[in-house]
């Protein structure tokens, strides 16, 4: 009896083995078949048919139930059946492809618009939109190695006056993708924040005119709510200021870099109000030069030479003797008062105050530099000082003039009182980056001076306006050195009626393109009599009812000139300007 119960124990063992590996295994397959069935990949990667087949010889050579044999034997079935079906659909989608070739157009038109609303679905994640949800299409892929071409170059032309070079006005597209920190804001809240250049009033009224799109429609107002992806529009019509109107002087241009003479006021490239009013623009419009990499670069107010590559390679090579230091930068600038004698070399780090603005100034948590300084004559109350820059801060050799006690004669900036009375000589400043900024703002609006510091238009509160040049009379506003019109009566730049037709792959609308789309309220013809061009001044635009001054010679210079510029198998150099010279006098 003893063995007969030893018997009954380890068949009842086996049998509750038997159970709990025959559901084990059954829940193991099953999962397997249905990992095969959402993925062919994970499929390829565990081979279920090898592995169950692996298992079925296991499994009989350890002599289980027949029960679970069978089991297995349907699961491999299963798995069999699964791979004929896959087969199966691959020859039928053949047979339809081959079918679809004998079909009529306008069947082939009704397919491709069903794969193309399957195509949204699937960019829309296969999601169906809640009700009032506003759908936003993916962004577009964008190419980083756009630059500028004869397409942006025709948006307008030029015209000489007063020695002064002026762009005629255009209607131009500012465009962009919804930032981050707009998610979630309405249109409104956006424009009102951070594109304080025109008042709520105009936007509104831009929206009646169809000038804002989203997404490329127009809004119906400004209560719409940015999603991520969003791409806003925006279409203005742009003035820029004159600068100067002295030619661009090519000095070498051998098939891998473009060097010019760079004159005074002429920013580098399109930025803030300029765009054509650049050297990157007067170089495509005037030389056809195009596809220019930009090497460095000098402040709008500073002239000399300029070094563009012609391709990206060079641009490289370029790049790296820059970081590498193997490039001496010479430059000259005439500074207030006698400068030291011998030489003198300033290493202090420089910390930028703002951004957006550009301004910088002497302080231990800025950046490392160095800058060589060597007095080459004194005229009585200003020297001519040559500069070597051996590090490539923002403004640095301005900057350290500063520090020193001998700012240049006439830079708007760190030559301004607004420093305090020593005007932040050995970095002694008392105010706040903040009041530095408020201050320098305050002065140049009292001497009807703020273009000279380039600042953007949300920055200065209020607008400027003094008198209107209209014929029903003249009315004086305290703020201001531009000058307001009423009317069509006003002196102003006048724009050639027929323009050359331009697509830009920035989506830049070309000014006849755009007047063809306004319509007749949308825009006021104004004529000269003494002139056979027109100007159509639009009735949104601000810029069109005033009539700002033109800058005087003093306004677009500064005494800072980059003379030479030398690597380690090159060197260009420019002529040494007047206010250079050593019998020069000031006016």
């Amino acid at each position: 009896m003893a063995w007969f119960t030893c018997f009954n124990r380890k068949v009842a063992v086996l049998n509750v083995l038997h159970y709990f590996a025959k559901r084990e295994i059954s829940l193991s397959l099953k999962n397997l078949l249905r990992k095969e069935y959402a993925s062919i990949k994970i499929l390829r990667v565990l081979n279920v048919r090898r592995n169950t087949a692996q298992a079925k010889f296991i499994f009989s050579r350890l002599n289980f139930s027949k029960h679970l044999q069978l089991l297995i034997q349907q699961t491999c079935a299963k798995s069999h059946a699964m791979e004929i079906k896959e087969a199966t659909e691959s020859c039928d989608t053949d047979v339809t492809v081959r079918a679809n070739s004998g079909k009529r157009k306008n069947d082939e038109t009704d397919e491709a618009a069903r794969r193309q609303d399957s195509g949204k679905k699937r960019k829309k994640g296969g999601k169906q939109l809640r009700a009032g949800e506003r759908y936003v299409p993916p962004p577009q892929k964008r190419n980083p190695g756009v630059s500028f071409s004869q397409e942006h170059f025709a948006e307008t032309s030029y015209y000489f006056e007063g020695g002064l070079r002026k762009v005629h006005p255009y209607y131009f597209d500012f465009k962009t993708y919804c930032k981050g920190r707009w998610i979630g804001k309405t249109l409104f809240e956006v424009f009102k924040s951070e594109f304080r250049s025109e008042s709520m009033d105009y936007y509104n009224k831009a929206v009646k005119e169809g000038r804002i799109r989203l997404n490329e429609i127009p809004v119906d107002d400004l209560n719409f709510t940015l999603k991520n992806n969003d791409y806003l529009r925006n279409t203005v019509h742009r003035h820029e200021p004159p600068v100067s109107g002295q030619p661009v002087e090519i000095l070498v241009d051998d098939g891998k870099v473009v060097v010019v003479d760079k004159p005074a006021s002429l920013p580098v490239h399109p930025c803030g109000r300029y765009r054509h009013n650049t050297v990157i623009f007067i170089l495509g419009k005037e030389k056809g030069l195009s596809g220019l990499h930009t090497v460095h670069r000098l402040d709008r107010l500073t002239s000399g030479v300029l070094l563009f590559a012609r391709t990206q390679e060079v641009s490289k090579k370029l790049d790296a003797m820059v970081r590498e230091r193997q490039l001496e930068k010479e430059y000259v600038c005439r500074v207030d008062g006698e400068f030291p004698e011998g030489e003198v070399v300033c290493e202090e780090p420089i910390l930028v105050v703002s951004f957006k603005v550009g301004i910088c100034r002497v302080d231990p948590k800025g950046k490392e530099c160095r800058t060589v300084f060597q007095r080459l004559s004194y005229n009585g109350s200003s020297s001519v000082v040559r500069c070597m820059p051996l590090t490539g801060r923002t403004h640095q050799i301005r900057v350290h003039l500063q520090f020193l006690g001998f700012p240049i004669l006439n830079d708007p900036i760190y030559g301004s009182s607004a420093w305090g009375p020593n005007r932040a000589k050995g970095g002694l400043v008392v105010m706040s980056n903040e009041e530095i900024l408020e201050a320098l703002i305050e002065e140049h609006r009292s001497k009807e001076s703020l273009h000279l510091l380039d600042l953007p238009d949300e920055e200065i509160s209020g607008k400027q306006r003094t008198k209107t040049e209209c014929s029903d009379g003249a009315q004086e506003h305290n703020e201001s050195s531009s000058v307001a019109c009423a009317d069509a009566t006003c002196k102003m730049p006048l724009l050639e009626g027929k323009t050359e037709d331009s697509q830009e792959q920035y989506n830049t609308r070309s000014t006849s393109e755009t007047e063809v789309e306004m319509n007749d309220a949308q825009k006021e013809k104004v004529s000269n009599s003494d002139e056979s061009t027109t100007f159509f001044r639009d009735h949104l635009c601000g810029e069109c009812k005033i009539v700002r001054p033109d800058p005087t010679g003093k306004d677009l210079i500064m005494y800072l000139h980059a003379l030479r510029y030398k690597g380690p198998d090159f060197e260009y150099s420019s002529k040494l300007p007047g206010w250079a010279k050593e019998d020069w006098v000031q006016d």
